[in-house]
C-alpha cells in the first residue's frame, strides 16, 4: 500500500508540475507579444521626446546596432533613425557615459540632419541622489541646454562645464555627472558628423 501510494503521489505531483508548465507557457504565448508592444511603445514615447518634431516613421523599428567606438561608451551603442516624407530628418543614438561619478550613464542623442542635438535624455543611471540627478529632466532642466547646440555653434572648447572652460552649467558638489554627460554627447555629435553622409546615402 505503501508503495501504491508513493507512486500515485508521484505521478500527481508529476501531473501537476506539467499543468503548471503548461499554464506558464500558454501565459508567457499570450502576454509576450503584449509585453513588447508596450516596451516598443515606450521607446518610442523615449526617441519622440529627442528625435527633431514631424517624423511619420516608426523609430524603434529602425534600431540598428553600431560598431563598438570608445566614443560611444564601447559596445552596445544603437542608432535609430527618424523620417519625413520618405526622408531621413534626424537620428537618435543609445550611447554611454562610462565616466559617471558612480558609474555609467546611459543617454539618447537626438541629432537633426543639419547637424543640430534635437534633445537629449538620460535613461538609466546611478548618480548620488540631490547631486548628481539633476541630469534628468523630472529634477532639473538642465539637459535642456544641449538643446539647438552643433559642432558649427559651439567649437570644441565650449563642449565642457564651466568650471573647465566651456559653458555648460556644473552642479554644486558634483561636476563629475554633467562633465560625463557633456563629454559623452559632444563625441555622439562627432559621431553623426563623420558618419552622416554614408547615413544619408544608405537611405536613400
Amino acid at each position: 500500500m505503501n508503495r501504491r501510494y508513493i507512486v500515485i503521489t508521484a505521478l500527481l505531483l508529476a501531473a501537476f508540475a506539467l499543468l503548471g508548465v503548461s499554464v506558464l507557457a500558454l501565459m508567457h504565448q499570450f502576454t509576450a507579444p503584449v509585453i513588447a508592444e508596450q516596451a516598443r511603445d515606450a521607446l518610442n514615447r523615449q526617441l519622440a521626446a529627442v528625435l527633431p518634431p514631424g517624423f511619420d516613421n516608426d523609430p524603434a523599428s529602425t534600431a540598428q546596432d553600431l560598431p563598438a567606438d570608445p566614443r560611444l561608451g564601447g559596445a552596445g551603442a544603437v542608432l535609430y533613425r527618424a523620417n519625413q516624407a520618405g526622408k531621413t530628418s534626424g537620428w537618435a543614438l543609445r550611447v554611454v557615459a562610462p565616466n559617471g561619478y558612480s558609474g555609467a550613464i546611459h543617454l539618447l542623442v537626438g541629432v537633426s540632419v543639419t547637424g543640430e542635438i534635437s534633445g537629449v535624455r538620460v535613461l538609466t543611471h546611478k548618480e548620488t541622489p540631490g547631486l548628481g540627478d539633476p541630469i534628468e529632466l523630472e529634477k532639473s532642466p538642465w539637459i535642456l541646454s544641449f538643446n539647438g547646440k552643433s559642432l558649427l555653434g559651439l567649437p570644441p572648447k565650449g563642449w565642457a562645464v564651466k568650471k573647465d572652460g566651456g559653458v555648460f552649467d556644473q552642479f554644486t558638489g558634483a561636476t563629475i555627472t554633467p562633465r560625463a554627460v557633456v563629454q559623452a554627447v559632444h563625441h555622439a555629435l562627432e559621431y553623426v558628423a563623420e558618419h552622416q553622409a554614408e547615413w544619408l546615402g544608405e537611405s536613400k
